[in-house]
C-alpha cells in the first residue's frame, strides 16, 4: 500500500510544513496588520493564497522528482501493485474535492473564513501538482525528464503568470470596469434621441 511508505508522506508534509509555517508567522503582531491591510482588505486574499500554494507546491515537487531522478536515498517513487503512482493523480483528486467544496458552497463566503482560505492554498497546491505533469496528460507517455516535459514547465509559467495578473492586475482591472462603467452611463445621459 502506498498511503504506508514514507515517500507518499516526504511530499504532503514538506508542503503542509511550509505553508503552516507561513501561516503561523502571519498570524499575529505586525505582519498580521500588514496582511489585514494589504492582502485581506483588497479583497485579492483568494488569489494570493492559491499564489503562495502553488509555488510552495511547485517548489518542493520540482525538488522531490529531482532528487529521485539523481536516487538521493530518501526519495522514491510512489507505487501500488508495480504501478508508478504520479503526483498528478492526487492533484486532480485533490481538484475534483475543492471543486466539490465549492460547488456546495463550502468556503466561499465573503469575507473569507479559514474553510475559503484553507481551499484556496488547496486549489493551488493542485493545480502545481496537475500542471507539474501536463506534459504526461499532453503526450499521453511519462516525458518528464524527456524534451517534451518542457511542456510542464511552460504550463506552470502560463498559470503561475495567470495568477500573478490575477492578483496583482486587479486594481487596474477595476479601474477600468469603473472607467467603463461611467463612460457608457456619460454617453447615455448625454445621448439626444
Amino acid at each position: 500500500m502506498p498511503w504506508v511508505h514514507r515517500s507518499f508522506w516526504l511530499g504532503p508534509c514538506i508542503i503542509a510544513a511550509l505553508l503552516g509555517s507561513l501561516v503561523l508567522l502571519f498570524s499575529s503582531g505586525r505582519l498580521r496588520r500588514v496582511y489585514q491591510g494589504r492582502i485581506e482588505a483588497t479583497g485579492r486574499e483568494r488569489p494570493f493564497l492559491a499564489s503562495v500554494g502553488f509555488f510552495v507546491t511547485a517548489i518542493v515537487v520540482r525538488t522531490i522528482t529531482i532528487a529521485i531522478h539523481h536516487h538521493v536515498p530518501l526519495f522514491h517513487d510512489v507505487e501500488m501493485h508495480g504501478r508508478h503512482i504520479h503526483h498528478m493523480v492526487w492533484g486532480i483528486l485533490l481538484l475534483l474535492a475543492v471543486g466539490y467544496a465549492w460547488l456546495m458552497g463550502i468556503g466561499t463566503g465573503v469575507p473569507t473564513n479559514g474553510v475559503g482560505r484553507l481551499t484556496s492554498m488547496l486549489y493551488g497546491i493542485a493545480s502545481a501538482l496537475v500542471l507539474d505533469e501536463f506534459a504526461l496528460w499532453l503526450n499521453l507517455k511519462d516525458v518528464y525528464w524527456q524534451r517534451e516535459g518542457r511542456e510542464s514547465v511552460e504550463a506552470m509559467v502560463l498559470f503561475a503568470s495567470l495568477l500573478a495578473v490575477t492578483l496583482f492586475g486587479a486594481p487596474l482591472f477595476e479601474g477600468l470596469v469603473r472607467e467603463f462603467r461611467s463612460g457608457s452611463r456619460r454617453t447615455k445621459v448625454g445621448r439626444t434621441d
